[in-house]
Formats: structure tokens, sequence, C-alpha cells
């Protein structure tokens, strides 16, 4: 590793060869203001206000695109530089509408804190706004281009993370915005709802449709039994939200707001992870050990991956997993067992879902099989961000709540239910029980460490009783596209499939770096919520689906087993070619 001398406002740093200014000041403890750049993302350059001075140079460079040399000193502050930052706002506050009142990113927008950092308390422009239209046509994010300040985060998400290409620039000049290409709808468009552009949004141009005024209208209705279910990755996420560090594990205390909120039966979607091993732990069995189906087995918890697959990779719909999401799992179980349970019309429960994704908002209504109960499983679901709001609109004293339990029997969880919250963790959860649906034995050592972390894609090969099983992992839609297409070359040639079983996530990170998570998403925060779901995977009493009680329970009631006839109708869907663009 070469490295490099350079100075950060007389301060002494040695980097690696290839730093940029903006990192390696960052090493030293100073704060370069950016707009558009993000670490996810390939620097962009856009806003220029991240411009610092070089000694011996007459120009100004960006510090997030421009790297260091040896000997390099650079200034990053002075009063010429602050003018500059400074007029370069101003103009960015020119295009855009005054309005952070009414705006879903009041007080967590960028923009209004470097407004606020520079101390912008008139405008020197004139206002130059557009009047441009908002587009709502899909039922998980809304664009509103008034208010984007053209800095190509949600572009990049789209184009280099995701490889959907559904947002692009439009048009030139004065006249240059962000748009679905070809200038279309979004939900017209290659749009997977994964909301990873509103996640990475700096300001309010890109946010989750808001749907908390149907869950309070519902709360308020006398003849309603509300019920609700979180999400693996919720449980570690939303102290963010309260002041807590990232990672916290906050579950008992969501369970005890939930409550207060009005909620008559808490549920977590923990349990049907679980379910959802034991269906698609034995569709896979099936497959590898019976012949029964085409391998590899694709999973299919992610509805933003359903999406692309339908659009992009319909030839690999015989190999995808028919099991439902745990979250649709969840709401065939609230609304046919346990309403039966407790002896009440399923049309008469309302059921709403704490989703760390977007997407999950269009995975509702999808297609027939989500109306498994009669009526339609799921009627809202809400983001973690949303049920943030919707606790401090409650005046709730989140952080000092007393811990409450689930309720039973959908509430209880094993470890492998808990991990579906990171990457890897659906094949970790998978493989734990595939072990002991093979053998009949529990696997030794449960930690299969070699699908964790953040690596785009992750490779393992895993030996159930001499037999190798060959398994990838991975996450972000531009590694699956390498994955799949190794399987498809694969086919083509009359070879075998280079991997048994995948698993699949749309986010980075998987659900914890979800698009309807708490702002602020980096690779730092991401690994911190993941500690979070492996400490709670590991303080679990049961650290497999299969073990878990009231799964047991739930199959000797009502299931039957695994596959069963009546497991396919409740937990199982089906696939369907579709255009990538919708006329």
């Amino acid at each position: 590793m070469s490295t490099v001398n350079v100075k950060i406002n007389n301060i002494p740093v040695e980097v690696e060869e290839g730093t940029t200014i903006l990192t390696a000041a960052q090493q030293v403890g100073v704060k370069i203001p950016t707009l558009c750049y993000h670490p996810d993302l390939p620097a962009w350059a856009a806003c220029g206000i991240c411009v610092v001075k070089i000694e011996g140079s007459p120009k100004m460079m960006r510090a997030c695109a421009t790297p260091v040399v040896e000997g390099m000193s650079v200034i990053t502050h002075d009063s010429e530089i602050v003018k500059v930052r400074r007029t370069v706002i101003e103009l960015i506050l020119s295009t855009h509408p005054n309005d952070c009142l009414e705006c879903p990113r009041n007080q967590n927008c960028e923009l209004q804190r470097l407004a606020a950092e520079f101390g912008i308390r008139e405008m020197p422009y004139e206002d130059r706004l557009r009047d441009l239209p908002v587009d709502e046509s899909t039922p998980s994010i809304v664009l509103n281009p008034e208010k984007c300040v053209l800095c190509g985060r949600c572009a990049n998400v789209c184009q280099v993370m995701q490889d959907v290409w559904a947002l692009e620039f439009i048009g030139r000049g004065d006249d240059v915005r962000i748009a679905p290409a070809g200038d279309i709808n979004l939900e017209d468009s290659p749009c997977i709802k994964c909301g990873q552009c509103s996640a990475h949004c700096p300001v309010g141009a890109i946010y989750e449709q808001d749907d908390t005024a149907k869950v309070w209208e519902a709360l308020r209705d006398p003849d309603m039994h509300c019920a609700v279910q979180i999400a693996p990755a919720v449980r570690v996420a939303l102290g963010e939200a309260f002041g807590m560090d990232p990672g916290s594990i906050v579950t008992g205390k969501i369970y005890t707001a939930l409550r207060r909120l009005g909620f008559d039966s808490v549920f977590d979607t923990n349990f049907s992870a679980d379910l959802t091993i034991m269906e698609e732990g034995t569709e896979f069995i099936e497959r590898f050990v019976n012949g029964n189906g085409d391998l590899p087995l694709i999973t299919s918890c992610c509805p933003s991956w359903v999406d692309y697959m339908e659009k992009y990779y319909d030839d690999m719909i015989p190999s995808f997993s028919t099991a439902k999401s745990p979250q649709m799992m969840m709401a065939a179980m609230m609304k046919t067992y346990y309403a039966n349970k407790i002896g009440i019309d399923p049309c008469s429960m309302f059921s709403v879902s704490v989703m760390p994704c977007t997407s999950k908002k269009y995975e509702i209504t999808r297609c027939e099989a989500m109306y498994s109960s009669g009526c339609q499983d799921i009627d809202v679901s809400v983001t973690t961000r949303e049920l943030a709001r919707m606790i401090k609109q409650a005046g709730i004293d989140f952080e000092n709540l007393p811990e409450e339990e689930a309720d039973n029997p959908l509430g209880i969880y094993t470890g492998g239910g808990t991990i579906f919250g990171a990457t890897g963790g659906v094949m970790e959860a998978a493989l734990r029980t595939a072990y002991h649906l093979v053998t009949g034995e529990e696997l030794g050592n449960v930690n299969l460490i070699d699908v964790r972390g953040l690596d785009g894609i992750k490779e393992a090969s895993v030996d159930i009783k001499g037999t190798e099983v060959r398994v990838a992992v991975a996450h972000s839609i531009s590694n699956v596209t390498k994955v799949l297409d190794k399987v498809r070359e694969a086919r083509l040639k009359g070879q075998e499939p280079p991997y048994h079983f995948i698993e699949v996530m749309a986010c980075r990170g998987g659900c914890i770096g979800g698009g309807g998570q708490p702002y602020g998403a980096t690779d730092e925060l991401r690994n911190k919520r993941i500690a979070g779901i492996y400490q709670d995977d590991e303080r679990s009493e049961f650290r497999c689906s299969h073990q878990n009680p009231a799964i047991i329970e739930l199959y000797n009631d009502f299931l039957e087993k695994p596959l069963s006839h009546v497991s396919h109708k409740y937990l199982h869907t089906k696939y369907t070619p579709r255009p990538i663009y919708t006329k």
C-alpha cells in the first residue's frame, strides 16, 4: 500500500495514495461541507460546496473528487472559501421552494442544515421556481422535482448501485431536472420501488408515501381490531430517530409504543420469518434432495427484487421460491389463524406492518395471493420513518419506555428469524434449518460467518453430512445481476448451476439499509445495525427457526406441515413476466 504525506490546514497526515482531499480532512477531524457527495456513491462534484484551496495553485478544487498527492498543502477554510460556499448555497436556495414547514424533510434536510450553518437570513437572488408537477404515481415513493437540488445522488443510486436506470437528468441548462427515463411517470418506468433514491436524497425531492393518516383513522374506529407487526430490521434502527445509538435493540420499547398508540394486537414479523424458513427450507430440500424443481432456489422475501425479477429475469421464475415474504405470511396468519382464535371477522381486522422498506407498500397489493384471507391481508404498510413520526405525534417518550413482550402466538421468534434483517441472514437461517431437515440433527455451530458482512457478493460452500451445498448472497441489484448472469451462462452451456441456493436483497446491507429506514445510512452505520441484529440472534433462547415452539403449534393446529395444501393456500404466491416500461 503506497501512502502520501499531505497537510490539511497545516495539520500533517499520511493517507493512502488516491485518497480524496475530503477523506484526508476527515481523518484529521476537519469537516468540509458537502451536498452532492455521499460515501455510498462515486464522487459527482456537482454542487461545488466542498471547494478548497491548494497552496501554489490559483484554482479552487472540489474536495470530494480531488485526490491528494505527495506534499500537497490544503486550505479548507478562509474568508474567500466561506464566501464562495455561501454564494453556492444562496444560488441553490434561489431555485428551491421556501416551504420548509410543509416539507417531509423539515429538520432533517441537508440543505436546511447548510443554510443554518452559513447563517443565511435573506436571499440576494431572485426566486427561479419552475412549478413542476409532483409524481405520486407509485404506492411507495413520491417524486417532487420542484425541490430537487440537482445533486445527482438519486440517479447515481438508481443507475450505479441498483442498475435499474429509472431516474436520469432530463433537459438542458436552466431546464434540467431529474425525472424517470423517457420523462414518463415513475409507475410506468423500470422503478422497483426500493426507495434508495429517497434514502440518499439530501432534501425533500423524493420521499415515502405517507400512510400514517390511514392508521390513525383505523385506531380511532371502535369497531376495528387493529393489529400490527414489526420487521426484523426496524428494532435496530428506530432508536436513531430518538437520539439513540445505531444498532440499539429497542424491540420491547416498540411493542410498548405500539400499544400506547392504540393497537389491540402487537406481533413480530420475526415469527413469520421463522415460518418463511420452514416453507422455503422445505422447498429447497424438495429441489436439492428430491429433485422436484429447478435449481438454484432463489429467495423471494424482497419485493423490490421480485419486481426486478419479473421485469428483467422472467426466465428465472421457475427457480424462484414461491414462498411469500415474512410480511405477507404474517398478514395471512393474522387474518385467518389468529382471527379465528379470537373469534372475529378477518375483514374487521385492520392489519398494519412496520417495515424498513418502501416497496412493502407496493407488495401488499401485488397480486391476488395478497388477499388470501378473503380481504386484503395487509391494509397499510408504514416505514420505520413513519412509525417514528407517529410516536412523536403521540407525545411518547420513546427512550424511557418500559419494555414489553409481543402478543402470542404470533410474537415468539428465534435468532433465525431476527437475522432476516441483514444481508446473508436469510441464507444463514435457511441453512441452519435445512441441515436439520436433511439430517434430523442440529447444526453444531450455527454461526455461518462466510455469508455475513457487506461484500456485495458472498459465495460459500456448506457441507451437509458429506453433501456440498453451494450458496451465494447478493445485495444491491447491480451485484445480483452478476450472480444471475453466471447462472444463465451455465444453463446455456448445459452445465451444472454454479449455486444451489441464492439469497437476494435489493438494498445494500439488506433490510437494515432499506429505503424506509432513518436517513443517513453509510456502511459504518449499516455495520452497527447488523451488529445489533446478530446480538439479538445470539441472545435468543432458540437460534433455529424449526425450534420455535409457536411455529410447531401453528403447523399442528392449522397448517399441517410445510408445503401442505393449506400452507400453499396462505403462504405461497406466483410470479408473472411483466414489461420493463408500462404504457
